[in-house]
């Protein structure tokens, strides 16, 4: 045993905190194993990890003066099969969710909304599996998502393959991305329709926006095609330079959430969600990541948050699995809830004993 699968085993056996976690393309896991059970918050002063709701400002930091740091080589899987689960749904699911896209369809036709994302959650039967090797499996699958298992007492145990970065700073150099639309995977190669494009230039056009009043010399690339595990997105890169440390936090609020995760107007699409989705997101389509320090280089003044997408929360017995997909004006509602079908199987893979 490693002891990064040490320290998490104990810290689980101890209702103590922790998260492990891996970033895209690293072959190092990084684990913060908190010496306590008390919840601390993010601020301009601390470093540590930090996990963020998709509402409200109850953001968790395992901050790392409370908790030791190990980093460590990944020790890849021995063995690991390769697992597609069965494409199904239930029914209801599929009529309950339908029945959001055609309202959400409906409010964007009456200007009350430019872009709304709705999500369902689901619930699956899982045998038993430590939180490190549901983080190797992770791993082992999506190499080139962020991968991480995060534990707290008040919250439980989440985990997740990400594949979108929310931001990334460094001094003051800040990178993010503009994320949208959905497609499986096709080695012929992907086409994209008016409604993705359009889509995606409504994430990109409000990124901007929120950016110019806390930076200077953005530069957004073209959108290109971006590979995450069996699917594929639109994606654009933005960067700039902050106009001071503090400026961060301003970004973030501004941000957060974006219409990648929520919709626009934000205000608007936030009312809709809390009147329509029927649950309550919690983390998921939050942020999460490291805050204020990069701990495989030892690098001060860094943060690398990522949009916690692709996520489950999992107790003993069973996972409940979060997705959704970006509603515009010409959304079809049985696609729509096809394409969550195709992102729950994200999860699922790696659920199989």
């Amino acid at each position: 045993m490693t002891t990064c699968e040490i320290g998490v085993q104990f810290n689980h056996s101890q209702q103590l905190p922790f998260v492990l976690y891996a970033k895209p393309n690293s072959d190092k896991m990084v684990a913060l194993l908190q010496n306590n059970s008390r919840i601390y918050r993010p601020s301009s002063e601390n470093s540590g990890f930090v996990f963020a709701p998709f509402e409200g400002n109850e953001s968790i930091l395992i901050a790392d003066k409370h908790a030791t740091v190990l980093v460590e080589s990944v020790n890849p899987v021995q063995n690991l099969k390769e697992y597609f689960p069965d494409v199904t749904y239930k029914e209801e699911d599929k009529k309950a969710f339908e029945l959001k896209v055609s309202k959400a369809v409906q409010a964007i036709k009456n200007n009350e909304l430019e872009k709304v994302v709705v999500s369902r959650k689901e619930l699956v039967k899982i045998g038993g599996m430590s939180p490190f090797q549901l983080f190797q499996k992770l791993k082992a699958t999506y190499s080139d998502a962020f991968c991480y298992v995060f534990y707290h007492p008040k919250v439980g145990v989440w985990a997740g393959a990400t594949p979108e970065q929310f931001l990334k700073k460094s001094d003051l150099i800040l990178e993010t991305v503009s994320l949208a639309g959905t497609q499986l995977y096709d080695e012929n190669g992907t086409v994209w329709s008016q409604k993705e494009i359009e889509e995606q230039q409504i994430v990109t056009d409000y990124i901007q926006k929120s950016l110019e009043e806390n930076c200077t010399n953005l530069t957004i690339s073209e959108a290109f095609t971006q590979k995450a595990g069996n699917l594929v997105h639109l994606k654009s890169t933005i960067k700039g330079e902050l106009h001071s440390e503090s400026a961060f936090v301003k970004v973030i609020q501004k941000l957060h959430p974006t219409p990648a995760v929520c919709g626009v107007p934000k205000d608007t699409a936030l009312k809709f969600i809390a009147a329509h989705e029927g649950y309550d997101r919690t983390f998921y389509t939050g942020y999460l990541g490291e805050w204020m320090k990069d701990y495989e280089r030892n690098t001060e003044k860094t943060s690398d948050l990522f949009v916690n997408l692709r996520c489950m929360k999992v107790s003993e017995n069973e996972a409940t699995l979060f997705i959704g997909c970006g509603i515009t004006k010409d959304s079809n509602p049985e696609k729509e809830f096809l394409e969550t079908v195709n992102k729950s199987q994200t999860m699922k893979r790696i659920l199989k004993d």
